[in-house]
């Protein structure tokens, strides 16, 4: 299976956080960055929950080396969105397990120059790509967006000289004829539909996953019920409780799919369980058989008023494009018409397995064991210990062996 290169661009967020696992745990996806933008929430919220999703989902032993990259605080020309109505005021409101905003779990991954100060994103995609392409001697990026695309259209337009070095645009967002935040336009364009416009006017291949096909991509209370025991889907109806997570993880993927259930239900009244929009964009770029597209030409709405940041599909090739030109007056877009489910879901909980076996949010299954000897000073010494670790930790001491450990996992174990 050929590696894939890939620059992650989100706005966390319950479906971006999806997105983020299937990034790190895909086995043919190799993730080389991270960046933020305003969107589901304020970017300071964005850019924290991005780095507390990697710290969760296993990100340092997986891919150690990647940083998260703050991007633009909001839209090229309108003012900034969010959704709290969707995802809480913080962007991941309900989510139980991960590691606090402001915690050293989440410092460690954001990319910081010679002066402590943030890398921004702009930068880190230039520098990564250039690292990644190395003039022609290493390997395209596929750049993923699952938020409004401002990054991007700044990318686009500061570096068009890195353009050869993309070998896809891909993005969730947009509609068929089909909104849901406002008549016919899709939320994450519509937060900035001016930086989509830039981004399909781009001569680059641009696949878009739009809601027609995310909203199929729906977990239902049996998918929940597996991504909780790990064991086969059965049916579930409304009254049935749901099984106790077998892992921290899953317990935290778990709140994550509740709260954003809750919210489908309410607002938009989904039934039957949330979409996962944003992981769907990983799960093109690792397995595109999963998906049927048809190639069109894409422009956004941009004055209408009552159509502002809808995307204009021309699915009879009124404008008759040209099939060879990916940007500007060519056929700009492939778009997603249609996705295996079960294939989806299959590689999802395959993911998830994955990233069950790496999560620091597990406890650890092999603590470091010492044979020592007796000593009248080892609960001095293991106290001393103590205060070196993480405030969660607890001593546990009896008569023949003492244990430091927390929920995370057990730091020392001494057996006398």
């Amino acid at each position: 299976m050929a590696q894939r290169y890939v620059w992650l661009d989100c706005d966390p967020g319950h479906d971006d956080a999806t997105a983020l696992l299937l990034a790190l745990h895909c086995q043919n996806i190799n993730l080389i960055g991270v960046s933020t933008v305003h969107g589901n929430a304020g970017s300071e919220f964005t850019l924290r929950n991005a780095a507390r999703c990697l710290h969760a989902f296993g990100a340092s032993s997986r891919c150690p080396d990647i940083r998260v990259y703050p991007g633009a605080t909001k839209p090229l020309l309108r003012p900034a969105k969010h959704d709290p109505e969707i995802h809480g005021a913080d962007g991941l409101g309900g989510v139980e397990g991960l590691p606090h905003a402001e915690s050293p779990e989440v410092e460690r991954w954001f990319a910081k120059d010679a002066d402590g100060a943030h890398v921004r994103a702009l930068d880190g995609i230039a520098r990564a790509l250039k690292q990644t392409w190395n003039n022609g001697n290493g390997h395209k990026v596929s750049i993923i967006s699952s938020g409004p695309m401002t990054n991007i259209a700044l990318f686009v337009a500061v570096y068009p000289d890195l353009l050869h070095a993309v070998e896809e645009f891909v993005f969730m967002g947009g509609g068929v004829g089909l909104g849901n935040r406002s008549a016919v336009a899709e939320y994450n364009i519509l937060c900035d539909p001016h930086a989509a416009q830039i981004v399909l006017d781009a001569p680059v291949k641009k696949t878009m996953i739009p809601i027609n096909v995310t909203h199929t991509a729906i977990v239902t209370r049996a998918m929940h019920a597996q991504l909780l025991t790990s064991a086969p889907p059965s049916l579930l109806d409304a009254n049935t409780p749901l099984p106790k997570a077998v892992t921290n993880l899953r317990h935290t993927l778990s709140t994550l799919i509740g709260f954003f259930a809750d919210s489908y239900k309410s607002t938009f009244g989904f039934n039957d369980g949330p979409p996962l929009h944003d992981a769907l964009t990983i799960a093109y770029v690792s397995q595109p058989q999963l998906f049927h597209c048809m190639r069109y030409r894409v422009d956004v709405e941009l004055s209408g008023t009552h159509s502002s940041g809808e995307t204009v599909v021309d699915i009879w090739d009124y404008q008759g494009c040209d099939a060879d030109i990916w940007g500007v007056g060519g056929k700009n877009c492939n778009v997603a018409q249609s996705v295996d489910v079960p294939g989806f879901f299959a590689l999802f909980h395959d993911c998830v397995q994955r990233c069950d076996e790496t999560s620091p949010l597990n406890p650890s299954e092999n603590p470091l064991c010492l044979d020592l000897p007796g000593s009248p000073d080892i609960c001095r010494i293991l106290r001393a210990i103590r205060g070196h670790l993480p405030t969660s930790a607890v001593l546990c001491p009896n008569r023949r062996r003492h244990r430091i450990e927390s929920k995370e996992k057990t730091f020392y174990k001494a057996t006398l």
